[in-house]
């Protein structure tokens, strides 16, 4: 009998078993002089004090654990010679981190993985075609296609969002075998990294993928190596020319007229037709870029062979057995009775040809000119002049509305008879919906409640978005409009067509907030009283509150008064600073947590990005709307990456790619792009796919000691910039040599000049315990004067990236007006974030406090915790959780704090409804 107890399957979101002794022993501005440490945690029962949420994400034999008497032995080890973490003991913050993880010693060899080899049943298969994010609901990606067999799978296109997508409609992306690209470059490509990155970690050994492009992509791929373990899994295939040359790269291929096959096995032939834009009128063809280049798919199911005769079989001297079989798969057998062989069409009926299907990209009106001239396509048409010909069932378009809505495309698409057409591509109508509907509703539930955080997403306003040049096409032929899993049914034959029973429902706004408030009645009353916040605040910060007010709370609370202004906020805007919280979750996306981005918003004076994980672009579009995403990533003065993770930068070559097309024939400076050096190479391979109007500078140049060095020698010989031996502020201490410097010298000078034209004094980059080449920024506003003359200092916002509490970083946030650290893991597995170099709730708290922040706002949390973290709501005095799209303007940072107990409400009756999610990110949890 199983005397196990029951444990109800009830999430415990909030825990309170763990005080923190150290604020509580803190006094006002008191930074680096205390020395209280914080008591081991308990190890006797700890099972039990986990809540049931973490115990579920933990229990794959891949999440490391640590006995009590190990660990002890483990961070004693790494402290010895290590002066950081010395200092870091004096200082009174959480020692111990992996020394090899944060010098890049961790990793084990790459595996030499083998392509998958499945055995396929071309007999009663399953196959259809599947419209995965349509267009998005922002328009940030290209639409992804799925070709789905019972064996085997096939996506064309892996734009980002992909994989946030698939896993809010839990479509598993370990099946795939092959990716097609329909171009290569950063709309069709830009959720590559994170989809291998995800297909590297699956599994004890990760799984290995085939990708197909038109153009010579390995160098891009082989960038990717310094941020993605065992990129030995991906097997590239180049099968189309350079831009100036009509070579194929494809070893050996297949070649009939302009038709290259790729694939053909017992299940699918698909086959690739380039399309290059036309070159006659161009002074320079050589102007052309790689990702000019687009891809026409062709996808042929082999004939279904007639209905089985058993008659015949048995006139035939067939006995019932495996020969009945073979016959049916094609091939010819012996007859048991008679000296004869016996053929298939003896006893099969007329074969019905196999479905079709067409995977146009036809990315401009120059492309479509070459589309028109290819000869190999004849055998599609319907209007040819012979009578047979091959039928196309279905053709995907994934060319945006400005082509397919043109006269002559029209009058091609007719061209394939009978064929239902669905329009895939970028149209007004495939953005009234958000295509990722558990974020969405997530955020109009915290707007409900906290609508000055919560802004209304800007997707919600799209309804009313003009289509006017979107009703005029022609309808010369059965057309559909793409949406989010619409299926197109090829096998079995008896289903053959379109199938809307997968496309999700549809709810607005009204309808999840009343839902809401049915759930939890009590949310009504919470966001009144988050509404009388501001109020309240507005009359005790005022002028000020008085010095005898102070005293009361100093004595209630001897560590922090949370109402005492700092000086830098006096009489400030809502015009003046905002931060907007883009991605608040670590490693992979999620339905809940896009990965980490950052956004500063200068208003008039422009704006930064503080990393740029996968999804930003769409990220700025759900919370601007399209048209002020626009105007954001226009104004963009800087882009900082803090390190070569894949989930902190993979979104970047989609901004620069917008950006450079928004400004195209307008004046401007190429955007500067702060990062660790490895992300040059990745950058730069990018660039020669297709140009993204770009300076790089190594972070190693804006450590405070180099800039200290570049102003001194701003008016002197360039070339003692940098020199070698400079006093770098490093943790590994290594210094720039002096042609990196030299390089770097204009760059910097152009860095400078647009942070003073955006009010900064400085962009200061501050080395952090994780991985080679992390670092922290500090964003530092300049100091202004008052009405009276009076010197007002400047603002100060830290952004911690990955990290271990360092004393590096609790010095560069001494007297922030908002620290940003990342807190990965709850309290109790403080073991683990030591193991992956992150940060618990309580260190990231506990820098905060040391270094005397006013606001500290907690962000990059583990996807194990998919909505909220787990936290002890007693020490959060001055600080907030961060969610996706959450925004807090400078105006608001008195307010911060006091909203948390009321968006906590909105998570009471949560339940583990996502265990294969949160295996999947303990499994995968970012470095």
């Amino acid at each position: 009998m199983n005397t196990m107890p029951q444990i109800p399957n009830l999430r415990l979101l909030f825990s309170t078993q763990n005080p923190s002794f150290l604020l509580s022993s803190l006094k006002p501005n008191q930074t680096l002089k205390f020395t209280h440490t914080i008591p081991p945690k308990p190890t006797k029962n700890l099972s039990f004090s986990y809540p049931l949420f973490t115990c579920l994400a933990s229990r794959k034999p891949s999440s490391k654990s640590f006995s009590s008497g190990s660990l002890k032995q483990s961070v004693s080890k790494e402290k010895k010679g290590v002066s950081s973490m010395e200092e870091s003991k004096k200082l009174g913050i959480s020692g111990g981190f992996n020394k090899k993880r944060a010098e890049g010693r961790d990793k084990s060899g790459p595996k030499d993985l083998k392509l998958k080899v499945r055995r396929l049943n071309p007999v009663n298969t399953i196959s259809y075609v599947q419209i995965l994010g349509t267009g998005m609901d922002t328009q940030d990606t290209s639409p992804s296609v799925l070709l789905f067999f019972d064996k085997q799978r096939f996506i064309f296109n892996a734009g980002e969002g992909l994989q946030r997508f698939c896993t809010e409609h839990k479509i598993k992306l370990s099946k795939i075998d092959h990716i097609f690209l329909s171009r290569v470059c950063s709309e069709t490509a830009g959720g590559l990294p994170g989809l291998l990155l995800t297909l590297a970690g699956t599994g004890e050994e990760g799984l290995s993928v085939n990708v197909w492009g038109p153009s010579e992509f390995k160098y891009l791929v082989d960038a990717m190596k310094s941020f993605i373990p065992n990129a030995a899994m991906v097997h590239t295939h180049c099968f189309g020319p350079s831009p100036t040359s009509n070579r194929v790269t494809l070893d050996n291929p297949e070649r009939v007229n302009n038709q290259i096959k790729l694939i053909d096995d017992e299940v699918v032939k698909i086959s690739a037709v380039l399309l290059r834009p036309e070159t006659r009128g161009l002074k320079d063809a050589s102007a052309i870029k790689s990702s000019d280049i687009s891809v026409l798919y062709i996808c042929e199911l082999p004939e279904i062979r007639g209905k089985f005769d058993l008659e015949k079989a048995r006139a035939l001297g067939l006995k019932p057995g495996p020969k009945y079989r073979e016959l049916q798969e094609g091939r010819s057998v012996k007859s048991d009775l008679k000296d004869i062989m016996v053929h298939p069409d003896d006893v099969l009926g007329p074969s019905v040809p196999g479905p079709i299907v067409l995977l146009v990209d036809c990315p401009t009106l120059s492309h479509f000119q070459e589309l028109l001239s290819i000869q190999s396509l004849d055998n599609y048409y319907a209007d040819i002049s012979e009578e047979k010909h091959n039928v196309v069932n279905c053709v995907i378009h994934l060319s945006p509305s400005s082509v397919v809505n043109s006269s002559d495309y029209q009058k091609w698409m007719s061209r394939f008879g009978e064929a239902e057409h669905i329009i895939a591509g970028h149209q007004t109508k495939n953005i009234e919906i958000p295509i990722l509907q558990s974020s969405a509703r997530i955020a109009a539930r915290l707007n409900y409640v906290c609508p000055q955080f919560f802004p209304a997403p800007g997707f919600w306003s799209l309804q009313q978005t003009n289509r006017s040049n979107e009703g005029a096409d022609l309808k010369l032929c059965k057309t559909v409009s793409a949406e989010n899993l619409l299926k197109f049914h090829l096998r079995p034959y008896a289903q053959l067509g379109l199938d809307r029973s997968g496309i999700p429902t549809k709810a607005g706004p009204t309808e999840i907030i009343n839902e809401l408030i049915s759930e939890i009645p009590e949310i009504s009353d919470a966001a009144k009283q988050v509404l009388q916040l501001w109020d309240r605040e507005e009359e005790d910060v005022g002028e000020g509150i008085t010095s005898t007010e102070s005293d009361k709370n100093v004595t209630e609370e001897p560590w922090l008064n949370q109402n005492i202004l700092p000086r830098c906020l006096e009489d400030v805007t809502r015009e003046n600073v905002e931060i907007v919280l883009l991605g608040t979750g670590s490693s992979q996306p999620s339905k809940y947590r896009n990965v980490s981005s950052i956004f500063i918003d200068l208003f008039s004076k422009g704006s930064l990005l503080l990393d740029c994980g996968e999804g930003t672009l769409g990220q700025l579009k759900r919370r601007f709307g399209i048209e002020g995403a626009d105007e954001a990533v226009k104004k963009l003065k800087c882009i900082w990456i803090s390190h070569i993770h894949a989930d902190h930068h993979t979104g970047l070559a989609r901004i620069l790619a917008l950006r450079r097309d928004l400004l195209k024939g307008l004046p401007h400076e190429p955007l500067v792009v702060v990062g660790p050096r490895q992300l040059k190479r990745f950058l730069d391979a990018y660039e020669r796919l297709e140009d993204l109007d770009m300076q790089f500078l190594d972070c190693r140049h804006t450590t405070e000691a180099s800039l200290a060095s570049f102003e001194s020698n701003d008016n002197k010989d360039e070339n003692t910039l940098f020199s070698k031996g400079s006093p770098m502020q490093s943790l590994w201490k290594k210094a720039v040599n002096t042609l990196d410097g030299n390089v770097s010298y204009p760059v910097m000078k152009n860095l400078k000049k647009v942070i003073g034209e955006a009010g900064l004094e400085n962009v200061i980059s501050v080395p952090v315990v994780h991985c080679p080449q992390a670092f922290g920024v500090v964003l530092k506003g300049m100091d202004r004067v008052d009405s009276g003359g009076t010197i007002i200092p400047g603002w100060k916002v830290v952004y911690s990236g990955d990290t271990r509490p360092c004393p590096e970083l609790v010095e560069a946030s001494q007297g922030a007006t908002v620290l940003i650290h990342e807190a990965t893991f709850e309290d109790a597995l403080v073991e683990e974030a030591i193991a992956r170099n992150h940060s618990t709730t309580e260190e990231a708290i506990e820098v905060g406090n040391s270094a005397g922040a006013y606001r500290i706002i907690l962000t990059h949390f583990s996807q194990r915790y998919p909505k909220i973290p787990v936290f002890d709501q007693s020490y959060m005095h001055k600080t907030c959780i961060a969610f996706d799209m959450m925004s807090v303007n400078f105006a608001d940072l008195h307010v911060l704090p006091k909203v948390l107990p009321h968006l906590k409400l909105l998570f009471k009756n949560e339940i583990v409804d996502e265990s294969d999610d949160v295996e999947d990110a303990a499994v995968t949890l970012a470095a």
